[in-house]
């Protein structure tokens, strides 16, 4: 029986690693990856990742597209490495906190500032577990925090992700509030304001007496962080399920992923449009519920006026 040979590794992720073929052919000295993937990062950073093309970034090299072909044959390797330069190597101060939870925090708000720092990150897709060095680094420093842990080690990577998710929905919040205080002019207190009055305008408590609660408690103009205290409980979930298994608790691995029908997978459009049918009527359900508490308010509105003595 023979071996089965490794799978090659795709353009980009050996530009990653530094083990691609360097061009034959070319500019010589003045030309390199490392110089194009900064040229697109700076451009991304400062107009967003819409402005990035190859022709725009031989532009500001001052080369022709087909120059940097030479170097990366396309722009989704380019977006890879943009992506693997922004993000950049964790913080080795992490390493000197005690404990695993301070560390993973430490990680957790670094991760927050890198997308803070380059928020047209969030709009790339994600297509596949980390691969390359410093996206590696990332998840290897997570995991060495919860190492001196009883926690398996499919039980590490499940915390380590649950942080990173969190770290990157956290900013991809704050970006979005940032985005939209510069397009403004208003501070990020002033959008929040904003977002607040919106809110008290449309939420009845008729049709949402939870989120109508919420917002006459004043949670949309609250100075607590909801992402930390997110966070904060995971951490305390993960602490908690740890005591259980220093008590002699059996591991509870979970196998299965969500459940999903194969034919909504595969994309068909009988389904589809069986989904859309259903969409629909709930729309109408909701609407026609609406009518109904509508209804049933005016109606008592009109029978304690009839009560009222003339």
């Amino acid at each position: 029986m023979t071996e089965q040979e490794p799978p090659e590794l795709p353009r980009g992720i050996a530009l990653a690693w530094g083990v691609a073929a360097n061009p034959q052919r070319g500019p010589k000295r003045e030309m390199s990856v490392e110089r194009i993937v900064d040229a697109a990062v700076e451009l991304a950073d400062a107009e967003g990742i819409g402005a990035v093309s190859m022709a725009a970034v031989a532009s500001k090299l001052g080369f022709t597209p087909m120059s940097l072909y030479r170097y990366v044959s396309a722009k989704d390797d380019l977006l890879l490495l943009m992506q693997e330069e922004a993000t950049g190597l964790p913080p080795e101060s992490h390493q000197d906190l005690d404990g695993w939870q301070a560390q993973l925090r430490a990680l957790f708000e670094a991760q927050v500032l890198v997308y803070l720092r380059h928020p047209w990150m969030l709009s790339l897709p994600i297509s596949g577990s980390p691969i390359t060095p410093n996206s590696s680094s990332w998840l290897d420093a997570g995991l060495a925090a919860l190492e001196p842990t009883p926690l398996t080690a499919e039980e590490r990577v499940a915390v380590a992700l649950s942080v990173t998710g969190h770290a990157r929905w956290y900013g991809t919040v704050l970006a979005g509030y940032s985005d939209s205080a510069r397009s403004s002019g208003l501070s990020p207190d002033e959008v929040s304001a904003r977002e607040a009055a919106l809110f008290d305008r449309v939420i009845t408590a008729d049709a949402y007496p939870a989120l109508r609660h919420a917002i006459d408690d004043g949670v949309f103009v609250s100075t607590a962080d909801p992402f930390r205290f997110g966070l904060e409980r995971i951490l305390d979930g993960v602490e908690a399920y740890i005591a259980g298994l220093d008590r002699g608790e059996p591991h509870r691995g979970e196998s299965e992923w969500v459940d999903v029908e194969p034919a909504e997978l595969a994309g068909d459009r009988r389904l589809r449009e069986a989904r859309k049918a259903v969409r629909e009527a709930e729309k109408a359900l909701r609407a026609a519920r609406k009518l109904e508490r509508q209804s049933l308010r005016e109606a008592g509105e009109r029978l304690a006026k009839a009560k009222k003595p003339v």
